[in-house]
């Protein structure tokens, strides 16, 4: 059995090795199986024939090696022969492991067009002394950033610790949180990244885990790998050579946030943070993305941590990015020109969501041949010029098809009713209580087919989720009723208000940043102008008394630390980093406007698997959230 090296080997080994009795209990469960699942392996005749040799012959040509060792195994488990598939599960580890790596680079080429493509670089830095202050602070000062790679983040540095520090992390929203994530994923399956140090990496979307049903590590493991056979007892004896990224902390449901309607945790949900908490895979590492504003809600679950900060592009990065968005050189170059003729455009091009935003917007002017001649003062003019952009024409007022303004107010009440929820997942038939149409509306959303027994179905989430919280903040001055607030949206803001007061000192919500933003006086008149809207003089005067009550807690702003620092800070810093170090995969943009092209991969690594095996864990449950491949379509911009 020592000798034993490969599937087929395994596979033989385990047949050859019942009893006569047992071999023929096994062929008839056999049958059973197949006929359950709907495949006709073999006839009873010719399969009562077959010796040991001969099935496991017939089970390779059928199912491949490594699918025919699944099929036995859930024979034998039918036969509560656990002893053997104990043995079969150890033997095929190692091919599992590359069988995971494998399904891991084929679904990210697949979905990215392969690993060959244009890559940009992110920055990464940290206290260059972590005692000194609070590590999770943010905005740090400049003479306290260190730069970091991605290599060294699971080093384990000076101090001795009983388990794996946690590493959160951390920066605002678009800074390139999902992508550098994915990518870790991607370039430890094609080892060039912690070689030899996890036999496992597990990309876990925090954004998906609401939709499933049930929860337990066991069925975390076998989410994670989008296989219900997989070997997740031996994985769980060497839990230190596991390591777990666990993307977008912030868009896990909040019970903890004042004033919300409490909802409680799903059970993934709850496993999620009993890992957090080091109560389950306590020696296993672990990496958490999030956004500043959850970071007082994940302190408290972390026991050992380090904090590194997200801070985007650096000024070569942007030009980068540039090139590898537009597939036209001189519009690129156009585009670019444009950008740096004005500093707000320039800087917001460091947060590469922001830089994604307008590069859209650009390149759907240049190709309308509209003028590009916006004063744009912040990142809130940034997205009313994408959203005013990219809004169906208003010309159709007596007509059926969706105008401007109906987009728009749809669009805003499906923002509000999921942000007070934390909410990021929609159903079609949550867009058509709101007369939106989602395939029409690729601009603003994202569709997410996925599996249901044997039925498609489609989510949808908003692009990103700075889209959602500007159309929540847009949501308060589009009533269709502007004679005043009304009793829910005034218990909306107070709730606003009072999760901002339990922060404070910690970053606004972008909601409120947003709204903020166009209140303001200029920024209002420009909103009115953008959308063809008067916000009534009632309206303004409610908005403006919760605007002063605001200003007068201390916040910091989302992206404050990234634009805080001063372009020889960020020069200095970029010379820390290896180019291999943190690179972030893009995409042609050689497409219409409306395909615009993604700089993140999907957030499932399921997909592939799934079409080869059908349902996971549990066909009722686990298996109804696997979500089919989507062509490209997921999470488009980046976190």
């Amino acid at each position: 059995m020592s000798q034993i090296q490969t599937p087929q080997e395994a596979l033989l080994w385990a047949l050859r090795d019942l009893e006569e009795k047992s071999f023929k209990l096994f062929k008839f469960h056999l049958r059973n199986n197949c006929l359950l699942e709907g495949k006709m392996l073999l006839a009873r005749g010719e399969l009562e024939g077959l010796s040991p040799v001969d099935l496991a012959s017939r089970l390779i040509s059928l199912h491949g090696a490594w699918e025919a060792v699944k099929v036995v195994i859930s024979v034998l488990r039918a036969m509560n022969l656990l002893e053997p598939v104990d043995r079969l599960s150890h033997i095929c580890l190692n091919d599992y492991r590359e069988m995971y790596r494998e399904h891991v680079r084929c679904l990210e080429e697949r979905q990215e067009g392969g690993i060959g493509g244009s890559y940009n670089q992110l920055l990464l830095v940290t206290r260059s002394n972590p005692e000194s202050a609070d590590p999770s602070a943010c905005p740090l000062p400049e003479q306290e950033l260190d730069s970091v790679s991605v290599e060294t983040l699971f080093d384990p540095g000076e101090k001795s610790y009983q388990a794996p520090p946690t590493v959160v992390l951390q920066g605002s929203a678009g800074t390139g949180k999902t992508t550098l994530a994915r990518k870790m994923v991607l370039d430890w399956a094609t080892g060039t990244l912690y070689p030899g140090q996890f036999d496992y990496v597990f990309y876990v979307s925090c954004r998906e885990m609401v939709l499933l049903p049930e929860g337990t590590p066991d069925q975390l493991l076998f989410w994670c790998c989008g296989d219900n056979q997989a070997p997740v007892k031996e994985m769980r004896r060497e839990e230190e050579r596991l390591l777990f990224i666990l993307d977008g902390f912030d868009e896990l449901q909040r019970p903890f946030a004042t004033g919300w309607k409490r909802l409680s945790l799903n059970p993934m949900e709850n496993v999620l943070h009993r890992l957090i908490r080091r109560e389950v895979f306590s020696r296993c590492s672990l990496l958490i993305t999030t956004r500043p504003v959850a970071l007082h809600s994940l302190k408290p679950l972390l026991k050992q941590s380090r904090h590194i900060h997200i801070l985007g592009f650096s000024e070569d990065e942007r030009r980068r990015y540039f090139s590898s968005y537009f597939a036209d050189e001189e519009q690129a170059r156009n585009a670019f020109d444009i950008v740096q003729g004005n500093d707000v455009l320039y800087k917001s091009c460091q947060i590469p969501g922001i830089c994604w935003v307008i590069c859209s917007w650009l390149k759907e002017r240049m190709e309308r041949g509209r003028e590009i001649s916006e004063n744009l003062s912040n990142g809130t003019d940034i997205f009313m010029a994408y959203v005013s952009t990219f809004l169906p024409p208003n010309d159709n007022e007596d007509c059926t098809e969706l105008t401007s303004h109906r987009v728009l107010r749809g669009l805003c009440s499906l923002a509000a009713e999921g942000i007070p929820h934390q909410r990021f997942i929609f159903e079609e038939a949550d867009l058509r209580k709101h007369n939106l149409d989602g395939a029409s509306l690729d601009a603003f959303l994202s569709s997410m087919p996925y599996q249901e027994g044997g039925h498609m179905k489609t989510f949808y989430t908003f692009r990103h989720i700075s889209f959602q919280e500007f159309f929540h903040a847009v949501s308060y001055l589009v009533k269709e009723d502007q004679s005043d607030l009304g009793k829910e949206s005034h218990r909306e803001l107070r709730r606003l208000l009072d999760e901002e007061e339990e922060t404070e000192n910690g970053e606004m919500t972008l909601s409120m940043q947003f709204l903020l933003d166009i209140l303001k006086k200029e920024t209002s008149s420009n909103f009115e102008l953008k959308f063809f809207l008067k916000v009534s003089p009632s309206l303004k005067q409610e908005l403006m008394y919760f605007k002063e009550q605001i200003k007068s807690i201390k916040h910091k702003r989302a992206w404050d630390l990234e634009f805080s620092l001063n372009p020889s800070k960020i020069r200095n810093l970029v010379k820390g980093v290896q180019i291999s170090d943190v690179s972030l995969k893009m995409g042609q943009s050689n497409k219409k406007s409306h395909n615009r092209n993604s700089f993140s991969v999907k957030t499932s690594l399921k997909d592939e698997w799934k079409e080869k095996q059908g349902p996971v864990v549990g066909k009722d449950k686990i298996a109804k959230t696997q979500k089919e491949t989507s062509n490209g379509k997921g999470r488009e911009m980046e976190k």
